[in-house]
């Protein structure tokens, strides 16, 4: 199966806060709730040659902290591993805005 960019799909905000609030009740201390990444980032991969979407990667860095690793992906649905790839993402906690639906 290839990739067409029309992968994925919206979810309405009660299933997103259902679905968050699952994964809070589960969290220990110290766990991550989210990460932010700005837009520039997703525009700089979105607009690399023959890339149709982003491939996002769970991961752990050097201290143990749970990171996303982002990379632009082909029709063929590979990735573009000679490409830009991004992390460095802000986690919330600590900058996680008002509380809200999806984080409280």
């Amino acid at each position: 199966m290839a990739f067409d960019g029309k992968e994925g799909g919206e979810i309405t905000l009660e299933t997103a806060s259902s679905w968050t609030e699952n994964y809070r009740n589960q969290m220990v201390s110290g766990d991550l709730k989210g990460h932010f990444f700005g837009k520039d980032h997703f525009n700089a991969i979105l607009e690399q040659t023959d890339c149709v979407g982003i491939r996002i990667y769970n991961g752990m860095d050097d201290n143990g902290k749970p990171v996303l690793i982002l990379v632009g992906a082909k029709v063929n649905e590979d990735d573009l591993v000679d490409g830009i790839i991004v992390d460095r993402a802000i986690s919330c906690p600590d900058k996680c805005g008002r509380a809200n639906d999806l984080n409280s």
